[in-house]
């Protein structure tokens, strides 16, 4: 019980999964492996086969059996595996009909030995066209019906094991993928984390330097201050005073 129900888990973990990778790729969220060229061109060759196989598979069993309950008949037959019951075809039963009225009327008289040659030929047809309806089924109905029941139900089977095994291909590639995008941000955080204290001590030397060359700049100024306006004002109050004393 323990076994069945790890595998129903794990089973619904990969139809999850695949689910996931499916729809990404319609809503164009991931990448999808392209299939070889040549490989998608016979695929395409199978699909056409298949669709037209079908359809005049379909439409000869209507012109050979316009009945569409005698189709059904034999349809339930062939799954039963019963044989079909003889069934005379209408040619046949017309000349049937026309030699049982011939012996009513007579064989002497023109309308009844009209009948009997009428109704012979009239059943021999049917037994012909009776024989070319054996024929066709098993010469060329079969065949179709093999087909479809055989190989495209093994191509339709080995397509979809294919494409279960590439959503899976794709669905690692897009997990590594985003596995190595996190460790490159995860060994990228350490160096940040490294370098944020330098970036710390240069951003505060840099402001120092800063307040240094904007402190150095304004004792200049007071400088040439000094030099341009107070130094010669001194100079000129000194010789008022010499002037003054001599």
């Amino acid at each position: 019980m323990d076994f069945n129900v790890r595998k129903l888990a794990t089973d619904a973990g990969i139809f999850f999964s695949r689910a996931v990778q499916f729809t990404e790729e319609k809503l164009g969220q991931a990448e999808k492996t392209e299939l070889d060229a040549h490989f998608e061109n016979l695929l395409s060759r199978a699909d056409c086969t298949k669709n037209w196989t079908e359809k005049i598979y379909r439409q000869t069993e209507v012109v050979l059996q316009p009945n569409p309950g005698a189709r059904i008949e034999e349809f339930l037959y062939e799954k039963l595996d019963r044989k079909v019951p003889p069934r005379p075809t209408n040619g046949e039963i017309l000349g049937q009909f026309m030699l049982e009225a011939a012996k009513e009327f007579g064989s002497g008289t023109p309308y009844g030995s009209t009948l009997i040659k009428v109704g012979d030929c009239q059943r021999r047809l049917g037994g012909a066209e009776r024989e070319f309806l054996q024929t066709s089924s098993i010469s060329f109905l079969i065949p179709l019906r093999n087909f479809l029941e055989g190989d495209w139900r093994t191509i339709s089977r080995e397509r979809k094991l294919l494409e279960n095994r590439r959503l899976d291909l794709d669905a690692c590639k897009a997990r590594v993928k985003k596995a190595k995008a996190a460790e490159t941000k995860a060994a990228a955080v350490p160096d940040f984390q490294e370098t944020r204290p330098r970036n710390y001590v240069l951003s505060a030397s840099a402001s120092a330097t800063h307040y240094s060359d904007m402190l150095l700049s304004n004792c200049s100024v007071f400088l040439r201050s000094v030099r341009d306006v107070i130094l010669p004002m001194i100079q000129i109050s000194i010789w008022k005073f010499i002037s003054k004393t001599e």
